[in-house]
């Protein structure tokens, strides 16, 4: 299968996006489509042994709509553009049909109100010459049309291709009004000058200046809702100085390769991921990490590209360039994210798609029914203008996209990556959050803090033989072990036979000897006889530290303390959660005693310890099953598993890149504290779709009958098609300016 992102343009309203959604899910190969109204993107993902992209790109542009192919970072200056030009575009258009639109409503009022305070001259009097009048007020008009003229090259194309859109649903209600119009000039002409009643020019023209303040101000809006994504990618230097036989070049980031040697001085941003060769500085990473503290690097340490270069000089060897930075992989996580569709769309998205036919039906069904009830057709056509221009499928399409847009955004801010706008609204639900102890509670940099003898090895040789066999290991107690034997400067020997049994421990041959690192199972699983010496590891493990055994040729030899210190704001973070009324779970495979003292230190009550990697997964189901929403997190290989199986996956941005991947949400800051705002986000986020969801169907519910009669029917007033405009082109902006209100969202922390 392949995923891929499109550039859509064309599209005016969720008619449009649900149309080719309609047309491009039923093509033979695609396996999904979602198309964003607020990002103008589609993410497909389709079988390449059946369909290829340009079919799909060609399914888009024979309804009308533009698409390409959407290139991450290398579009980012274009795409701005694009943006800034479509604004000041339709700013234009805006403008062009306010300065005719003005004197066209000043000449259509103004013989209604009073000729004293609206002068107008004898020359265009509707009373005395309503030939002028009319034709004055038609060429008013003509430039206002010319504005808004894609209203109706693309309203009526999408009627003829049987999908109409808002755009549809403008242009025959301003169409109706001009030739009814012109219908009342031609009566003027033919000596009926009560044909100068039948003049709807300025309903037309300020409909279409209206519609068009509307979009020009959500187009506004929506640029700002990305906003976060945008300054990050803009961080990134244009340039970079590139040492080549020991001379300084200065070269566009796009050219610069992996292996290449880069030269950053004070003050200057990082331009490519790689490692430190040579000299020592401290780096600000906030963009990245939302991690305000600069942190320290030296030889051997990673770069991140957008990062700023705070004090010292340092040259580094390209390691990542270009889309496979981890900037670029940020930004790539995030656009997907928002361009993916939340479950609570789903209604919205059913409505919008028969939406718009439904409101040509009802238009013209309310025009029968006054017209039956002895109304004018002028009235009744003034009723079936206000229903048709109203309707707005405009906010029912935004509502959605334009919150998980600015959530998800605000998330990259504070560090906190949502994958999906499935994975923000599920977080909110979470009802039990599991957390892996090691690297997750913890730091995940154990160290050795005892060394006990039970055989005729002294502590020396007991480390020697434990180190030597763990060399082969990547296990943080492995490690641990090794770092303690390289610090007494103790020189190991390879082994000749490496084992790992996982959830036990490891076998290993050093020297011709066969030797034993691990827990009590492993011992008891080899035969090795232990007497006293589990007392002393019980006591160990009640101290928060895991005592692994030593055997060497089938005796016990040793036993080795190592201990994990918790992370800064883990017992915060548990206690915040626990405020929040969610369960909190540990999940090790420790030894109870150990898990009990690490979780006694974070404050949490429920440990399941001596958990197998395979059976996390198996945890987290059963706990699924008893009801629960579960959040799990963690950041080993091990932990992928549960990640996936869980109902929201939450990988630490330190972790593995298999964890990374298996996880809905991952946290770059590497601390408990953003599980709690990725919640917080959530809720805040889902309650802003919610509120906007409530304002789009409101709108429409309450707008529609009103501009049906219905006050009217009951001795009201009747709603005018002008006002009708204004409140259809506000109903959009109103949304998308709700959802903008998530930019000021701040993680609540415990008073």
């Amino acid at each position: 299968m392949s995923k891929n992102t499109l550039q859509i343009s064309g599209m005016t309203c969720a008619a449009c996006s649900a149309r080719i959604e309609k047309l491009v899910g039923k093509m033979e190969g695609v396996e999904e489509i979602s198309v964003n109204l607020a990002a103008e993107k589609a993410m497909v993902i389709f079988d390449e042994s059946v369909i290829d992209l340009r079919a799909i790109t060609n399914r888009i542009e024979k309804a009308g709509y533009g698409a390409e192919l959407y290139q991450d970072t290398r579009l980012l200056d274009q795409d701005q553009a694009d943006k800034e030009k479509e604004v000041q575009i339709l700013w234009t258009k805006f403008l062009i049909s306010v300065v005719f639109a003005l004197p066209l409503l000043y000449f259509a009022m103004a013989p209604m109100i009073s000729w004293v305070l609206l002068p107008i001259p004898d020359f265009f009097n509707p009373m005395m010459e309503p030939m002028h009048y009319g034709i004055l007020e038609l060429l008013l008009l003509l430039p206002i049309v010319a504005s808004g003229y894609r209203f109706y090259t693309v309203g009526f194309s999408a009627i003829l291709s049987r999908s109409p859109n808002m755009d549809s649903l403008v242009a025959m209600g301003t169409t109706a009004a001009i030739f009814y119009s012109i219908y009342g000039i031609y009566l003027i002409g033919i000596g009926k000058h009560s044909g100068v009643e039948s003049l709807y020019f300025e309903t037309a023209g300020m409909i279409i200046t209206l519609v068009l303040l509307g979009k020009s101000l959500e187009a506004v809006s929506k640029g700002k809702t990305s906003a976060a994504i945008k300054n990050l990618m803009s961080m990134t230097p244009k340039m970079a100085t590139v040492i080549i036989d020991e001379k300084e070049y200065q070269m566009p980031i796009e050219e610069v390769r992996k292996g290449q040697v880069i030269l950053v001085r004070p003050g200057e941003r990082i331009p490519v991921d790689g490692i430190v060769l040579d000299g020592k500085t401290s780096v600000d990473e906030s963009m990245l990490t939302g991690e305000s503290i600069p942190v320290e690097k030296t030889k051997g340490d990673e770069v991140f590209a957008a990062s700023l270069n705070k004090n010292g000089v340092i040259r580094f060897q390209a390691e990542k360039v270009g889309t496979d930075t981890a900037l670029a992989q940020i930004v790539r996580l995030v656009e997907e994210a928002q361009g993916s569709k939340a479950p609570i769309a789903k209604l919205a998205d059913v409505v919008s798609g028969y939406f718009v036919p439904i409101i040509f039906g009802f238009a013209v069904l309310a025009f029968v029914f006054w017209m039956v009830q002895g109304e004018s057709f002028s009235f009744s056509l003034t009723i079936m203008i206000s229903i048709l221009v109203i309707a707005c499928p405009c906010a029912l399409g935004l509502a959605t996209p334009t919150a998980i847009m600015v959530g998800t955004g605000k998330g990259a801010e504070y560090g906190i990556l949502i994958k999906s706008g499935s994975a923000l609204e599920l977080i909110h639900k979470v009802d039990t959050v599991v957390l892996d102890k090691t690297g997750t509670i913890t730091v995940g940099m154990p160290m050795v803090t005892d060394i006990e003898c039970f055989g005729e090895e002294s502590k020396e040789e007991v480390l020697f033989f434990a180190a030597s066999a763990e060399k082969g290991s990547e296990h943080p107690l492995g490690e641990a072990i090794v770092k303690e034997a390289e610090h007494l400067s103790l020189e190991l020997v390879p082994s000749d036979h490496f084992h790992s049994i996982t959830g036990y421990g490891i076998e290993s041959t050093i020297l011709g000897k066969n030797v034993l690192v691990g827990n009590k199972k492993l011992m008891e699983e080899k035969g090795i006889l232990l007497r006293d010496e589990t007392e002393f590891s019980t006591k160990l493990s009640k101290e928060g530290k895991t005592p692994m055994f030593v055997s060497v040729e089938g005796t016990l030899s040793g036993m080795i303390a190592v201990s994990d210190r918790m992370k800064d704001g883990s017992k915060e973070a548990v206690q915040m959660l626990q405020k929040m009324g969610i369960e909190v779970v540990m999940i090790t495979g420790d030894n109870r005693n150990t898990a009990l003292s690490i979780g006694k230190q974070a404050g949490i009550q429920q440990i399941l310890a001596e958990v197998l990697p395979g059976d996390k997964k198996e945890a987290v189901q059963q706990l699924q099953q008893l009801g629960k929403t579960v959040a799990m997190v963690g950041d080993g290989i091990n932990d992928a598993p549960a990640l996936a199986q869980s109902d929201v996956g939450i990988a630490i941005g330190t972790g593995t890149d298999v964890a990374m991947e298996s996880a809905d949400i991952v946290l770059m800051k590497s601390n408990l504290l953003d599980v709690v705002t990725a919640i917080q986000l959530g809720t805040r986020t889902i309650g802003n779709i919610k509120q906007n969801l409530f304002w789009a169907f409101g709108y429409n519910v309450v707008g529609i009958p009103i501009a049906a009669g219905l006050l009217y029917l009951f001795g009201g007033p009747l709603l005018h098609p002008i006002l009708a405009a204004a409140a259809m082109s506000f109903s959009s902006v109103s949304v998308v300016t709700n959802a903008l209100r998530l930019k000021g969202f701040k993680p609540h922390k415990m008073g």
